[in-house]
Order: structure tokens, then sequence, then C-alpha cells
């Protein structure tokens, strides 16, 4: 009994993918320490329950991705990325879906409390964030189908994380918690440019239309180094706009991303983009700790 019950629990972590909840959790404590480097003011339940919450949403959307892409014959044989799970036939689509609209129910009971600190903000922020989650690979049309994945990411895991953190510990907005949002969304946006990079064939076989796909491969390496290098020029408008605190920490993490956007330039079609994807969601997580180390001296 013990086995089988294990390999089930490990078809559910993989379909979840934990190692890129970094990307939901990183600019929640972006914008807490800029809540603090500016207003010395953090609610620590509604920081904890934001972290949850949106590493909820990003389970549920993985979860949704898993099955959606299945059904609609994304995940064949020549898939390059990590294993799906509905492909694979280790989980029903059902069952995944079922899962997906359960991480999206717990995410909106925490959100109930969320919205009782920030009020209608929050209110909004949650239930956008819930449905892009369902439509990234749900609905008729499919975000993850388009060229605007991207923009997307960089608004929920970016710009709406942080300010929307921000919001919830001092009731306010400015100048600095836009510009951290960018700045950490951008490097959410970088790491869906490598899974879509890498997946040009397939995504092409089934009709999506994604960012490489329109742009081609010497565009993409361009986008792909500006979304990279743009979060570190941010960093001085980000001081500017800070009364305590510093950024510079954050700085640190220049030298990997400069390595990284010189090896997405020169990597070949195929399973390369991999280890590019993974390197990159550890970079955003760098560059966060080491901005939110900053903020709070």
């Amino acid at each position: 009994m013990t086995a089988p019950f294990v390999s089930h629990a490990a078809s559910w972590l993989t379909a979840a993918r934990p190692r890129t909840l970094s990307l939901s959790m990183t600019p929640v404590a972006v914008g807490a320490a800029l809540a603090w480097a500016t207003q010395r003011e953090v609610r620590w339940p509604a920081l904890l329950a934001a972290l949850v919450g949106s590493a909820l949403i990003q389970v549920g959307t993985n979860l949704h991705n898993d099955a959606a892409d299945s059904e609609r014959g994304g995940d064949g044989p020549d898939r390059l990325g990590p294993p799906r799970v509905t492909a694979s036939g280790l989980l029903s689509a059902h069952a995944v879906k079922s899962g997906a609209a359960a991480s999206f129910a717990i995410a909106a009971l925490i959100g109930l409390y969320l919205v009782s600190v920030g009020g209608r903000p929050i209110l909004i922020l949650g239930l956008l964030s819930i449905l892009s989650g369902w439509a990234y690979t749900g609905g008729p049309r499919p975000i993850a189908y388009t060229p605007l994945g991207e923009v997307f990411v960089i608004f929920f895991f970016g710009l709406g994380a942080v300010a929307g953190t921000y919001w919830l510990c001092t009731a306010q907005l400015g100048a600095a918690p836009i510009e951290g949002g960018l700045a950490v969304g951008l490097f959410a946006a970088a790491v869906l440019l490598v899974n879509n990079r890498r997946d040009v064939e397939a995504d092409a076989r089934v009709g999506r239309r994604t960012l490489p796909i329109v742009a081609g491969p010497t565009a993409t390496a361009w986008i792909y180094a500006g979304l990279m290098a743009t979060p570190f020029a941010l960093l001085a408008l980000i001081a500017r706009d800070l009364p305590h605190g510093r950024v510079w920490p954050a700085l640190v993490a220049l030298p990997p991303a400069l390595v990284l956007i010189y090896r997405f330039a020169r990597e070949p079609p195929g399973r390369g983009f991999n280890r590019i994807l993974v390197r990159t969601v550890q970079l955003q997580f760098l560059f966060g700790l080491l901005l939110c180390i900053g903020l709070m001296l």
C-alpha cells in the first residue's frame, strides 16, 4: 500500500511544479520588504496569508495547465520539458482539473481574509488572479496560445503581487512598489520565455502562437536579454524613491544574469533550455532575496 501512495503523491507533486513556486512567493516578500523600507510597517498575518494564497494560485494554474495542454494534444512524446502527469497517464485530466479547482477555492477562502484587510482593491486583484490562472490554458482562446503570456506574467507575478502586498501592509501605493513589481515580474516573464522558446516546435504543431514563435529565435534572444537586464536598471529608480533601505545587494545577481543571457543566445534547440529555465527561476529568487535583505537593513 505504501509504494502506490508514494507514487500517487509524487505524481501530484510533479504536477504542482514546486521548484517554480518561488516565482509567486518572491514578489510577495519584495512587496513586504518595500513596505518596511518606506513605511516601517509590515502586517505579518496578511503577509503569510498572501504568501500561501499566491502559491496556491500558481499551483492551481500549473495543475490546470497540465490537464488542459494534454487535452489539446500539446504534450506529445516529443515533449522536451519535464513530464506532464496527465499526458503520461499518471493522473486523469478530471482529477488534475479537480485539484486545480480545489487550489483556486482554498486561495479564494484565504482571499476573504485578505479582502477584510485590504478592501476592494484586493478583492479585484484576487479575482483577476484566479481568473487569469484559469484563462492561461482555459477557455476558447487561452492566454498561453498567444504572444501575450509574458505580459500577463509581468502583471500577476510582478506588479500585482508586489503592489498588492504593499497595499495590504500600508493601505497606500507609490512608485517604489510599482518599480519593484516590474523588476521581479520581468524575471518571471523571462522564465516563461525560456519555456516557450524550448517548446516552439511542439507549440506550433498544436496551433500556439507564443512570443518566440512570432518573434523568431534572434529577436527572442534579445527579448530575453532585455527581461533579464532591465531589473538591474530599475534598481536606481527604486533607490531614488526609498526613504530607507538599500538596493545595492541585488547587484550581486548581475553576473549570473549576464551568463544566462549569453547561454540563452548560444543554446541550440533542445533540452538544454531546461537548465536555463531552472537557473532563471533561481536568479529571480536570488535577486528578490538580496533586494529584501537590502530593504530590511
